[in-house]
Formats: structure tokens, sequence, C-alpha cells
């Protein structure tokens, strides 16, 4: 580890004072213009600074020892948790984005001079610096399994290593909420499911990538006012408690709301009491009748979810507004959506948050970026338990007479043709440092997940599903790895190192 001379922490004002010009930041969407601080003295996101400081220390040993040829490196998911038999591919647009606007700013590299102690020759070379590699990538909403590589880059060693803490960021968040999210559209058998999450999910940009993941895997809306401008996804929303308590009467406070939203209101009905609640919701959606409007629905929010459901489904039934919608919420995830759907509870739509927004059953995923060839060489982990397979890869998909998947092939890159009932998942997305394709449309996106689910075997689909999908290795790839492990151990030290071919 370099033996760096102590420095105080960074003071933002003093950083500010002590740089001219001062450190501005200009963050919309995926332009990332430079880093520092704003006139009040808060951070903001840098590309490049995005990063772990050992990248940075690793890429200066490169650069001053020259060790600066072609690598490739795999993105994959070692170990699902025991309660996931699948997981979705999410964040390659984030990815790609974040790739062609990859460049070190005037104020990166003054923040860097404050941060360490780099050598000028590096901080210059990072300074005229862009991402020139290559990517080959699933598409993004594809269903993909163990070990098996989901995104993979190539070009000088110093790039692909600098952009690994953002890459593996990115594509661990969103596919881990993207799952759950798709687990939860599964359970729901067909009824809506609306993101209620962004007040409970990890952080701002957290909510926002939730929704999106939300959208791709299913969900009929968000209450994210910012994910629903942004990604052109339906919002959706009903009142709080408060609204309802602000009022001397609830009818009153169903009424001012029905005053301004005469045809999409969904009230509220268990801030008091659910049944009067829905006393007073009929009450008011007859009214609405009258003038010609109809009332949306009504939300349960607590209580026995099951028997409160029947109960306002027989009064609203018997006050002849069948067409009202019941939603529910409060706590929900796919296991209680799947419990109330089989008992045939009357619900029409689920709003998810806390648990379905930080997938509470498995809230972090074990996504790793390894280097897997450099030069011409293999390269391989050997550490226990933690082992790496060598090479560039691609992943074969084989599929039956009627496109349901039957199991993964782990191959080299190139490998054997793979038939007519074979898929090849990594395509090459960005070649000589250019985008290879335009952004892809989210509903794009939705689709091929669509498509992707339907062909998993029903039996994967459970939300305890306990078979595991078959993915295995070819013989080329087999053999490539038993020849860089017999050559590794041959060496003095085994931890980390490479073997011709």
């Amino acid at each position: 580890m370099p033996n760096y001379e102590p420095h105080q922490c960074v003071d933002l004002d003093n950083l500010e004072k002590r740089l001219d010009p001062p450190l501005r930041c200009s963050y919309t969407g995926a332009n990332f213009d430079a880093v520092g601080v704003n006139p009040v003295g808060s951070p903001k996101l840098s590309a490049p600074l995005f990063t772990d400081l050992y990248q940075l220390t690793m890429a200066q040993a490169y650069w001053q020892s020259r060790t600066t040829r072609d690598a490739t490196f795999s993105l994959h998911f070692r170990k699902f948790p025991c309660n996931r038999s699948y997981y979705v591919f999410v964040g390659l647009e984030d990815v790609l984005d974040y790739l062609e606007e990859f460049s070190f700013s005037d104020a990166d590299i003054e923040a860097l001079k404050y941060l360490g102690p780099f050598d000028d020759g590096f901080l210059k070379y990072l300074s005229e610096l862009s991402f020139s590699g290559e990517v080959r990538s699933m598409p993004e909403g594809t269903l993909f399994f163990e070990n098996e590589p989901v995104l993979e880059v190539a070009g000088p060693v110093i790039e692909c290593q600098l952009v690994e803490t953002f890459l593996v960021n990115q594509i661990n968040l969103q596919s881990m909420m993207a799952t759950k999210a798709a687990r939860t559209v599964h359970a729901a058998a067909g009824r809506q499911v609306l993101d209620f999450a962004a007040r409970r999910t990890h952080g701002t940009d957290a909510a926002v990538k939730f929704a999106r993941a939300a959208h791709i895997t299913g969900f009929s809306g968000t209450s994210n006012v910012q994910a629903a401008a942004m990604y052109g996804i339906s919002p959706v929303g009903t009142m709080a408690h408060s609204f309802v308590a602000t009022f001397e009467q609830e009818l009153d406070a169903f009424t001012a709301y029905a005053a301004s939203f005469p045809d999409s209101s969904i009230f509220l009905v268990d801030t008091y009491d659910t049944e009067e609640g829905v006393k007073n919701a009929i009450k008011c959606a007859l009214k609405m009748r009258e003038l010609g409007h109809s009332l949306r629905g009504i939300r349960l929010d607590s209580g026995n979810l099951l028997k409160l459901s029947q109960m306002s489904r027989r009064m609203l039934d018997d006050a002849g507004l069948p067409f009202v919608q019941i939603f529910a919420s409060g706590g929900l995830d796919e296991f209680a959506i799947e419990s109330l759907v089989a008992s045939g509870a009357p619900i029409d739509g689920f709003g998810v948050g806390t648990k379905v927004g930080t997938s509470e059953d498995a809230p972090y995923t074990d996504f790793v970026y390894k280097m897997v060839k450099y030069a011409r060489r293999p390269i391989m982990k050997l550490s226990d338990e933690k082992q790496s397979i060598p090479g560039p890869k691609q992943v074969f998909r084989e599929f039956d007479q009627n496109r349901t998947f039957r199991g993964d092939i782990i191959g080299c890159e190139p490998d054997a043709d793979p038939g007519d009932q074979t898929e090849l998942l990594l395509r090459v997305v960005r070649e000589r440092g250019k985008r290879l394709q335009p952004k892809t449309e989210l509903e794009q996106v939705r689709a091929h997940f669509e498509n992707q689910f339907a062909r998993l075997p029903t039996e994967l689909k459970s939300l305890s599903a306990q078979k595991a999908y078959p993915v295995t290795l070819s013989d080329k790839l087999n053999k490539l790895t038993h020849h860089t492990r017999d050559a590794l151990m041959a060496t003095e030290e085994p931890k980390e190192a490479s073997a011709s071919p």
C-alpha cells in the first residue's frame, strides 16, 4: 500500500478558497461537467472521481511502469442468495452514458492534486484521457444466472481499471432492484403494481433508479415525479392521511379532493375507521356520478387487507359502483401479495414501497469485476472460494421448440458455433471508443424483459424456487481453465497471476 504523507480531511469551504477558479459542478442526467462544491459548499458528483482510491493509485503504478497494454475485465455474479433463481440485468444505459462522458476536467485534476500525492505527469495523462475501449454486454432486461458474465470491458488496462467502481455500483444496484420488482409483478398475477418507494429507498438516486427498474419489469406507474418526468413513466398517487385529517370531516376531505381531480381520485379510507371511510367514499362517488364524473378507486393501507378488501368490494358493488377499484398498500412485498392473491382478495392494485424498494430479503448482490486477460495471456484468480474463470467469454443460451430456456453454456469468445436453438447473449455495444447504437427506448427494454420472463421455465418463477437453472462451461473454456490453473499452481505465489495459453 502506498505510504502517503498524512494530510487533513477535505474541508469543502477551504477547498473552494484554495482553488482558483473555484470548483463548480454542472450535473444534469448523465452530463457530468466538473466536480467540486457549489456556492453554498455542498458536494457534487463527478463521473471520473466516483471511484475507489486504489483504482487511481493502481493506474499511476501502471502508467509509471509502462504496464499499459490491453486487458479484458468481466462483470459477473458469483452466487445468488438462497431465495433467488434468476436475476434481471439492468443498468447498461447508465454505464454507456458514463463511458461516453468519461473524462477528467481541470477541476477534477485540481481536486486530485489536493487529495493525494499523484505524479504531475500522471495527472497530465489523466487530463487527456477518455474511454477508448470495447464493451460487450447482455441487452438490458435479460435474465441471467450465477457466474455468467453480463458485461465485459476490453481496452487499455488503465481505462478498464478506472471505470470499475461506477460500473459495479450501477449494475449491482439496478439489477438487484429490478429482480425484486420482477418477483413482485409475478406475485401480483396480472394485477397492477405501483411504485411508492421514493421515501424509503436508500437515497434519491436509488429512488429514481428503482422507478426505472420497476417499470422495466412490469410496474404500472410510479409516485416518483422526477422518475416519471425523466423516463416517461405514468405518474400515480392517491392522498395521505394528513390530507384527510386536515378537514373536520372525512367526507369533506374526499369532496375537496374530488373537486380538484373529478375523474382520477383515489380515496384513502382507513384514517379513522375503514368501514366508515368506505361509506363516505360511496357518498362522494354517487355525487360525482350525478355530476358526470367517476371515482377511480379507494386505498386500504392498514388492517386485515383480505377481510377489508372483501368488505369494501361488497359495499361498492351494493352501491352500484363495481367500476371503483380497490388498491392496497402498507408494508407489502411479493410474499404478502402472493398470499392475498391466493386467498382471492378482490384487490385491483398494490402499492409497494419499503420492502420492495430496498429488496428487503436480499438487500445486496455479489457482483465482481475481474481481469480475465492481459495482453494475450489468460488471467485467473486462485483464492479460496473466489476462483475466477479466465479469458473473454460468451454466454450461449439454449432453448427448446417452444423457445423456453433449457440451459446456458459459458464459453470462450470466440467458441464453437452454437447451432439453431441457441442465442449468443453478449453483444458488442461499444467499439473503438464509440457507442454502436442509439439509446434503447425504455419500452423496448420492458418488452425485452417480458419476452425473457415468458421464456423462463415455470418452476423457476416461483418465489420459493429450489431448482437451479443449468449453467455449464464449454469444453474449450474448461480446458483453458484447467491449463491456466495448472500453470499457476506451479508458480511460487499463485494468488492472482497469468499463464500463457
